[in-house]
């Protein structure tokens, strides 16, 4: 068994086998039996039913990212959120409890007890510190798939992931980096419709600084309003219809988000955390891009990361216009995707973003009427991949045209068992080697005719697919994961 040695900044393996792990005693194991539903590496691929659902409606039942297939896959490092599903999802305004628990577990397939605690939810932090101990339950134990020997590994830094690669090649052990980071800062305990008491959220982001396996990275909003930050409107189709996202949406930093944020960049022991700039409203991350360029901020070398995200084509948020009408007509012009300014600033910045694979987020609704359809699973993976090449060819563009190198800020974060509606074909984290090669099929096409301005942004489309799949992970990794 080869790994590819593909990195992917967003994804989240434990969702599905966490919530199962609540239809048992005592909730939150990770079981070391691959055969149960509550263990992170049970292999659960999508059956014909499955793929159809999905198709139809966008619902995504299966494991994508379990640790079996993101071995299939050839993923070698992994960036898992961990994510308290805020209760907001669940308790919603379906009225009759009975159809608000079915549907609930219908749509995110984490088992009907684990709704009902996120129902009654009134402590996200100490979810938080089950999840985490769940990914600790099963660190470093060895298991075989193929008859190979594979294992996961959580990791404090880009030196030990290093150090874990010279001893896989001396074990014969297929090992799987793993990075924590974490989607929402409502783990804090905010969010909750209470006022947060501000001495519990700064002592919880205390305790997860002194955890042995830091996040390296935190997306600071979600979904729903958590009294730090102003979110983007994320949420499409019928959910929208009983998930209510108006309070908070759209509005900036709070005091207390502002505290928030200071303490996770203050780095004077070493323990910085970044902040993750998905999700967040345009004006909070205007007010983030204007911290950022104070005084006592510049010089501190403080990237930016977008770990799953997409760009919308419009130039600017003061100035909403195609300005690359060629490659930006096909994306989908919403605030939770990021303007071209943006895309510029993070390639300055040393950033990273990982391009996710949620149909709903990288194209607009007419781009997926026109994309053409097949019986034959070879053709709808090469339709189906021009979705994300898409999103690559834009951001080529943009920063081509601003004189910049273009290759070394895309990544991959697929938000694989993000509650997504993923590229079809393309359904696991097990398929991505073929993303791989139908996205090197366009960007040879495109690139052999392509006329741009900096002349090293040439590149061969083997080097482009081998950059944001493995490479810029690894440059991003080694210059901030410490």
């Amino acid at each position: 068994m080869t790994s590819n040695n593909y990195i992917d900044f967003h994804c989240h393996p434990s969702l599905k086998p966490f919530g199962k792990s609540f239809n048992i005693s005592p909730v939150g194991q990770n079981s070391a039996d691959r055969r149960r539903n509550s263990c992170i590496w049970r292999y659960d691929p999508p059956s014909a039913f499955d793929k159809v659902l999905n198709y139809l409606s966008g619902l995504t039942k299966f494991s994508q990212s379990n640790f079996t297939a993101l071995t299939l896959g050839g993923v070698d490092t992994v960036c898992v959120s961990l994510y308290p599903l805020e209760k907001w999802f669940i308790r919603n305004k379906m009225k009759n409890e009975v159809i608000l628990d079915l549907a609930s577990n219908f749509a995110l397939g984490i088992g009907a007890k684990r709704i009902d605690h996120i129902q009654e939810m009134q402590d996200y932090f100490a979810d938080l510190l089950l999840q985490y101990d769940y990914y600790r339950q099963l660190d470093g134990k060895v298991f075989r798939i193929g008859g190979n020997k594979v294992r996961y590994k959580l990791v404090r830094s880009y030196d030990e992931l290093v150090e874990l690669r010279k001893q896989q090649d001396s074990t014969e052990i297929r090992t799987i980096a793993v990075i924590i980071s974490i989607e929402g800062f409502h783990v804090l305990n905010t969010g909750l419709r209470k006022d947060p008491v501000e001495a519990e959220v700064l002592q919880n982001l205390n305790a997860i600084k002194d955890w042995e396996f830091r996040p390296f990275f935190v997306t600071i909003a979600h979904h729903f309003w958590n009294d730090l930050c102003g979110h983007a409107p994320s949420l499409t189709g019928v959910i929208t219809k009983y998930a209510n996202q108006d309070e908070g949406l759209d509005s900036g930093f709070t005091s207390l988000g502002w505290k928030v944020l200071e303490r996770m960049l203050d780095n004077e022991e070493g323990k910085r955390i970044l902040p993750d700039i998905k999700h967040m409203s345009v004006r909070a991350r205007q007010e983030y891009y204007n911290f950022l360029e104070s005084p006592e901020r510049k010089g501190q070398d403080i990237p930016l990361i977008i770990s799953h995200g997409a760009c919308n084509g419009l130039r600017s948020v003061s100035d909403p216009v195609q300005a690359h009408p060629q490659t930006a007509a096909p994306l989908n012009p919403v605030a939770i995707n990021f303007y071209d300014e943006e895309i510029i600033r993070l390639a300055r910045s040393g950033g990273i973003i990982g391009l996710q694979l949620d149909e709903r987020r990288i194209a607009n609704k007419d781009t997926l009427k026109r994309t053409k359809r097949s019986i034959y699973r070879h053709k709808i993976m090469h339709y189906r991949s021009e979705l994300l090449w898409n999103q690559v060819k834009h951001i080529l563009t943009v920063l081509d045209a601003e004189g910049l190198f273009a290759w070394d800020c895309m990544a991959l974060g697929t938000d694989f068992d993000g509650i997504i509606d993923s590229l079809n074909s393309f359904w696991t984290a097990e398929e991505l080697p073929f993303l791989a090669d139908f996205l090197e099929r366009h960007a040879y096409n495109y690139m052999k005719k392509a006329e741009l301005k900096v002349p090293e942004n040439h590149i061969a489309a083997d080097e482009i697919v081998q950059r944001i799949f493995s490479s810029n992970g690894h440059r991003f990794l080694s210059g901030y994961f410490r």
